[in-house]
C-alpha cells in the first residue's frame, strides 16, 4: 500500500514537471519572427487595397487615356480592379502547391526564410507601378505577393508545430492567426487620409511589405531549424539535440528526442508521402476530410462579406464617410483582441469549444444581422444592432473559427505526411477564397440582406459536422491524435501504424534498424527507401 502511495505520488510530480513548460527566448523570438514576416503580411495584404481603391483605379484609368488616347469604359475598369483584388487568391493557390517540395528540400525555417524573395520582388513591382506607369507591374506584385503567402501560410503552421511543446502547441499555433488580425490592423491604420491613404501616398503602403520581410531575413537565420525535421526527415540527431535545448531551454531534452522517436517507430517509414498516397491512406481519411471541411468553412463562412457591408451599415447608423475609416478601426482591433483572447485560453478550453462555438456565435448574430439590415429603417437603433453584430461576428470568428485550422492541420498527420497535408489545406482554402470573391458579388445581387442566411447555413454545417467528428486534440501527441480517429476510419492500432504509407513499406524491422543507425551516426540522408 505504501508503495502504491509512492508510486501514485511520482506520477503526479512527473505530471506536474510535463505540465510546466518554460517559453524560452528562442522560442518565443522564432513564432514571432516567423509570423512577422509570413502571416502578417497575409492580413496587411487583405486590407492594404481597401483605402487607396479610388486613387488606384484612377491611376488605371489615367494610364488607360495616356496610352490608348480616351477614357476606360466602366465595364472594363470594374475587370481590372477585379482582377487586381482576386488574383492574390491565385497566386495563394500557386503557393500552396508548389510548398511540399520546398519545404522538404529547404526545410521550414529556410523555407519562411527564402520565401522573402517574392515579398521583396512583390513590393518593389507594386510599390513602382505609379512611377512606372504601368498597372501590370501593379497587378503582377499581387499574385507574386500571393505566393509568398501561400508558401507562408503553409509552412509558418507547419513550423510552429514542430518547434513547439504539445502543452503549448495551441497559444503557439494561434500566432498565425494573431498576426493576420495585427496584419489587417496595420493596413487599416497605414491606410488613413494622415498616413498614406493618399494619391501621392498610396505607394508607400506596398513599398512597407518590404520592412517586415527585411526584419524576419535578419533575425531568423540564428535561430534553429524545426528539430523534428532535422531527426525525422534529415537523420541529424545532434543538431535535433541542439534545436530542442535552444527551443525548450534545458539541456535535457533526451524525453522530448524519445518520443519523435517513438513516432518514427509507429510510423515506420520516414520518406514523404505524396498527395494520392496520402488520400489513399486509410488510416487518415477523417483527419483529412474535417481538414478540408475547418479550411472550407474557414472562407465560406462569410467574414468577407461582413467587411463588405461594412461602410454601408456605418452609414445608416449616422456616421459621416469622413470619419467612417477611423470607426473601421475598431473591427480590426476587435478581430486582433478576440484573436489574442483565444491564443490565452486555447490551451484551457480546447480546440472544440472554441471551434465548434465560434461557429455557434456566428449563426447567431448572422441571423440577428439579416433581421436588423432588413428593418433599419423603421427603427432608429437598428442600424446600431447591426454594428454590434458585425463585430461580435468578427469576434466570433476569431476566437476559434480564424486560427485553429491552421493549428488541427499541423496536429493531426503524422511528419512524414504533413506536408501534403498541407497542400490539401492550402489548395482548398485558396480555392474557397477566390469562390467567395467571385461569387459573392452575385449572391449579394440576389439575396440583399438575406445573403447572410447562406453563411449562417455554412456555419451550421461546418459547427454540425465538427461536434460529432471532432476530437480534442488539446496536449495530445500526434500518435494520441491518430489513436482517437482509429474508430472512425474503421482500422485497428496496428493497421494504422502499418498504413501510414502503404505503397512504400518495407519490414518494420529493417525499418527501424536503418532510421536508428542513421540516427545514432548523426548522418544526413535523403530518408529510408
Amino acid at each position: 500500500m505504501e508503495n502504491k502511495q509512492q508510486s501514485n505520488g511520482m506520477m503526479k510530480e512527473n505530471n506536474a514537471v510535463k505540465k510546466k513548460v518554460n517559453w524560452s527566448v528562442s522560442l518565443i523570438v522564432a513564432s514571432l519572427t516567423g509570423a512577422f514576416g509570413s502571416s502578417f503580411l497575409y492580413g496587411y495584404n487583405l486590407s492594404v487595397v481597401n483605402a487607396p481603391a479610388g486613387y488606384i483605379k484612377k491611376f488605371y484609368n489615367e494610364t488607360w487615356e495616356r496610352r490608348y488616347g480616351f477614357s476606360v469604359d466602366e465595364g472594363t475598369l470594374t475587370l481590372l480592379w477585379s482582377i487586381t483584388v482576386s488574383i492574390f487568391a491565385i497566386g495563394g493557390l500557386v503557393g500552396a502547391i508548389i510548398v511540399t517540395p520546398i519545404v522538404k528540400f529547404f526545410g521550414r525555417k529556410c523555407t519562411l526564410v527564402l520565401n522573402n524573395v517574392f515579398a521583396v520582388a512583390a513590393a518593389l513591382l507594386m510599390s513602382l507601378s505609379l512611377l512606372a506607369g504601368s498597372f501590370e507591374m501593379l497587378i503582377l506584385g499581387r499574385i507574386i505577393m500571393g505566393v509568398d503567402a501561400g508558401i507562408s501560410l503553409s509552412a509558418l503552421p507547419m513550423y510552429l508545430s514542430e518547434i513547439s511543446p504539445k502543452e503549448i502547441r495551441g497559444s503557439l499555433g494561434q500566432v498565425t492567426a494573431i498576426f493576420i488580425c495585427i496584419g489587417v490592423f496595420t493596413g487599416q491604420v497605414l491606410g488613413l487620409p494622415e498616413i498614406f491613404g493618399q494619391e501621392s501616398r498610396w505607394p508607400f503602403l506596398f513599398g512597407a511589405i518590404i520592412v517586415p520581410s527585411l526584419i524576419q531575413v535578419v533575425i531568423l537565420p540564428f535561430l534553429p531549424e524545426s528539430p523534428r525535421y532535422l531527426l525525422l526527415e534529415k537523420h541529424n540527431r545532434s543538431k535535433a539535440e541542439k534545436a530542442f535545448q535552444r527551443f525548450l531551454g534545458k539541456d535535457d531534452v533526451s524525453h522530448e528526442i524519445e518520443e519523435v522517436l517513438a513516432e518514427s517507430r509507429v510510423q515506420r517509414n520516414t520518406k514523404l508521402v505524396s498527395i494520392i498516397q496520402l488520400l489513399r491512406t486509410r488510416a487518415v481519411r477523417w483527419q483529412i476530410v474535417t481538414v478540408v471541411v475547418t479550411m472550407g468553412c474557414y472562407q465560406l463562412c462569410g467574414l468577407n462579406a461582413i467587411w463588405y457591408y461594412t461602410n454601408n451599415i456605418f452609414s445608416e447608423a449616422g456616421i459621416s464617410r469622413e470619419t467612417i475609416p477611423y470607426v473601421t478601426l475598431s473591427t480590426g482591433a476587435v478581430e486582433t483582441l478576440a484573436a489574442v483572447f483565444s491564443g490565452l485560453v486555447i490551451e484551457r478550453l480546447g480546440r472544440r469549444p472554441l471551434l465548434i462555438g465560434g461557429f455557434g456565435l456566428m449563426i447567431v448574430f448572422f441571423a440577428v444581422l439579416t433581421v436588423s439590415l432588413t428593418l433599419q429603417n423603421t427603427v432608429y437603433w437598428l442600424p446600431y444592432l447591426s454594428i454590434f453584430c458585425i463585430l461580435a461576428i468578427i469576434a466570433s470568428f476569431c476566437i476559434g473559427p480564424g486560427g485553429i485550422p491552421f493549428v488541427l492541420t499541423g496536429e493531426f498527420f503524422q511528419q512524414s505526411q504533413r506536408p501534403a497535408a498541407f497542400m490539401i489545406a492550402g489548395t482548398v482554402n485558396w480555392l474557397s477564397n477566390f469562390a467567395v470573391g467571385l461569387l459573392f458579388p452575385f449572391i449579394q445581387a440576389g439575396l440583399q440582406t438575406y445573403c447572410f442566411l447562406v453563411f449562417a447555413g455554412i456555419c451550421l454545417a461546418g459547427a454540425t459536422y465538427l461536434f460529432f467528428v471532432l476530437p480534442e486534440t488539446k496536449n495530445k501527441t500526434f500518435h494520441e491524435i491518430s489513436q482517437a480517429f482509429a474508430k472512425r476510419n474503421k482500422v485497428t492500432l496496428e493497421m494504422q501504424e502499418m498504413n501510414h504509407c502503404p505503397e512504400e513499406r518495407k519490414s518494420s524491422e529493417e525499418q527501424e534498424s536503418n532510421f536508428t543507425s542513421s540516427v545514432d551516426k548523426g548522418e544526413t540522408k535523403k530518408g529510408i527507401v
